[in-house]
């Protein structure tokens, strides 16, 4: 039997967590105008499991309302304790393409210390396709995480400004396999630049990499 849209405030409002999670995820089921108005309700939750729910949420039901939506995401991203919850906000406004947001973005990269956090600003910047982000993608393929700067390749890739062509190619010589078949695929978007010579001749080193992931991902775009 369904639940009524009644139902589910009274659970949102629960002392109970498990109520206050199933009800946020029943939001899905309501219509996205509904959902939008209800999930608002606890995106201050005391509990970083419905808040992080919450936010999710948020790359779909934020095209309701953008502009309340950007205000939601960017206290989130600032203000959130958890950086669970942060990373959620930057994967949001990825997801929703809210460019207005990209130097709260920056301001929290370089204010965290949190990888997660992190390698959620530098995936959302490669969503973007902001050129303006090239600067602090290039700073995340320096970063101490690997997983910061294995993103950031791939953001690179995304954003596709010839610029960046110098920056991946050293990355050919990377002892990790995960690191170049990443590299491939980012490469694969630099085809039509100037370097696209430079880009063909690295991506048929791949193509022979002792990785076979790797060597498939290079062969593909050659």
């Amino acid at each position: 039997m369904a639940v009524s849209i009644d139902q589910i405030k009274q659970q949102l409002a629960s002392e109970d967590l498990g109520q206050r999670l199933r009800a946020v995820n029943l939001l899905r089921e309501l219509e996205p105008a509904v959902a939008f108005e209800l999930i608002q309700t606890v995106i201050n939750d005391s509990s970083s499991r419905v808040r992080y729910a919450a936010i999710s949420q948020f790359s779909n039901l934020g095209t309701q309302n953008k502009e309340t939506a950007l205000t939601i995401l960017r206290a989130a991203l600032y203000h959130d304790p958890e950086a669970d919850v942060q990373a959620a906000a930057a994967d949001s406004i990825g997801a929703l393409q809210l460019i207005e947001a990209y130097d709260d973005l920056v301001v929290a990269y370089n204010n965290t210390s949190e990888w997660i956090v992190q390698m959620s600003i530098i995936a959302c910047l490669g969503e973007l396709g902001f050129s303006r982000g090239f600067e602090l993608l290039e700073q995340a393929l320096q970063s101490e995480s690997a997983l910061v700067s294995l993103t950031a390749i791939g953001a690179l890739g995304e954003l596709k400004d010839p610029r960046g062509v110098p920056l991946l190619l050293p990355f050919v010589e990377s002892d990790d396999w995960q690191v170049r078949h990443r590299l491939a695929q980012a490469l694969s978007n630099y085809l039509q630049t100037p370097q696209a010579d430079d880009v063909r001749s690295t991506l048929a080193t791949l193509a022979q990499d002792e990785s076979e992931i790797v060597a498939q991902a290079a062969s593909q775009h050659l």
